[in-house]
């Protein structure tokens, strides 16, 4: 039964039932032992699954993307382009933040009191996200650019964290594949081509539990959040209800007029057939919240659906799963302005400035898991002169809106690949497929992509 329900649909009714499921427990007021205990290891083993192949699919992919483009010029011409249109999306997600935060003003109307009992609830908390932003401000400048080249790769590949430090040795590797003789370089890429659809076989495995996974990860997410007092987390969210609407009103803007809009600049794609192809990316970056982990469902559905060939996707998606944080920028934006509000500081035209340049330079050192992008925050509080211990305002419904701000984040390093394939011509006429996005990959779809592979290695685009 279940075989004839389109995948994506199976997440979203998982979706669904889960958040029912978690407002039974709690309205009901049940023990969330049986859900700590028994359902929320189901979405934690679908979570893992993700990451472990995350890295091999990153490895094996890019270097055969790399070692395929034939000429060193064009990797230079795709990755130039690829980290400008990043920084550019970057930089037009803070400034929708900021304009709505400024407008809204959300943070002028609340409650002192409720303020002072924030601050107090969530001091321990906010002191571990400090002493990790104290650590990062301590660095040199040129750190980030010293953490991209790993001193042990292996160890890299161990962490999903270091997925930029992985992203360089491939690029590395594949650029030594074309400048070593041929008979030399087939057996290497022969291997890494073989595991790369090895790994993209297994993501099909995994995908069979992901309507599972979500629905427990959605349940026990709900659980967690009322945690001893079912209240507590509806008056929080009541309390920043206001903020909450700014941020997803933005990351909507991004979703309903910017990203249509970059489509409409530089492809053919229609957005409704965009938003279809990708959506199962989009809804696994919601029930995950990470970027990371959702990387190989969003290489697929771009590949497959959307018909960006794979020497592009491999090279321009790892990087915005690493650099590209539109959703968590345009966060940091609001967040920053409306903590500012609430207690009381007008920021100067220069302030907000700088939290552009700030959060635009911060979203490359974010890594694509959830929480993180609160430690960038304290970061950017702290380069306007606004208390960094300021973050307890907007910790309650941030595990939420982290859930918003990926789906945004991974539409974003969609759109990005989509017009970065366009420009190089390599995205077939006629590009989305009639088939439901992510359905099972048969042997005749696996056929079809080697086909098109071969068609755009040899010049034969449709």
């Amino acid at each position: 039964m279940l075989k004839k329900i389109p995948l994506h649909t199976q997440i979203i009714i998982g979706l669904v039932l889960g958040l029912v499921f978690g407002l039974v427990i709690i309205k009901g007021e049940i023990s969330p032992d049986f859900t700590i205990n028994y359902i929320k290891p189901i979405g934690t083993i679908f979570i893992n699954a993700l990451k472990m192949i995350a890295v091999p699919l990153v490895l094996a992919s890019l270097i055969v993307g790399v070692s395929n483009l034939g000429d060193i010029s064009k990797l230079s011409r795709i990755g130039g382009k690829t980290i400008a249109t990043y920084i550019c999306t970057t930089v037009i997600a803070i400034s929708s933040g900021l304009l709505l935060v400024n407008i809204f003003q959300p943070g002028k109307n609340l409650p002192e009191e409720t303020r002072d009992n924030l601050m107090a609830q969530f001091d321990e908390d906010v002191g571990s996200k400090t002493s990790q932003a104290e650590r990062f401000q301590e660095q040199s400048p040129l750190k980030p650019l010293q953490d991209i080249v790993p001193e042990n790769v292996f160890q890299a590949a161990a962490d999903n964290a270091s997925m930029l430090q992985v992203v360089f040795f491939a690029i590395l590797v594949g650029i030594a594949l074309l400048q070593i003789p041929k008979s030399k370089s087939a057996p290497v890429i022969a291997f890494f081509d073989g595991l790369n659809e090895v790994v993209i076989k297994i993501v099909g495995f995994i995908m069979i539990i992901a309507p599972y996974g979500v629905f427990a990860l959605m349940a026990s997410l709900i659980v967690e959040i009322a945690g001893d007092n079912p209240g507590s987390a509806l008056e929080l969210l009541l309390a920043l209800l206001k903020y909450s609407l700014v941020v997803v009103g933005g990351l909507l803007f991004l979703i309903l007029a910017i990203y249509p809009s970059v489509l409409k600049l530089f492809t053919k794609v229609r957005y409704l057939d965009f938003f279809k192809a990708i959506r199962p990316a989009q809804l696994l970056a919601f029930s995950t919240s990470s970027s990371s982990a959702t990387l190989p469902v969003t290489m697929r559905q771009v590949e497959k659906e959307i018909g960006v060939s794979e020497e592009v996707s491999s090279f321009v998606l790892p990087l915005g799963a690493t650099v590209n944080m539109d959703g968590t920028s345009l966060y940091q934006g609001v967040a920053a302005v409306f903590i500012a509000q609430a207690l009381g500081m007008d920021l100067t035209l220069a302030q907000q400035l700088t939290i552009v340049l700030t959060a635009t330079l911060a979203s490359i050192g974010t890594a694509g898991v959830p929480g993180a992008g609160l430690i960038m925050l304290i970061i950017i509080l702290e380069s306007i002169g606004v208390p960094s211990a300021g973050i307890a305002l907007i910790i309650a419904p941030d595990r939420i809106l982290d859930m918003f701000r990926t789906v945004v984040n991974v539409t974003g390093d969609a759109t990005v690949c989509t017009v970065v394939a366009s420009t190089e011509g390599e995205l077939p006429e006629g590009l989305i497929r009639k088939s439901n996005p992510l359905t099972s990959v048969d042997e005749e779809d696996s056929k079809e992509t080697k086909s098109t592979k071969q068609k755009i290695t040899t010049g034969e685009r449709n």
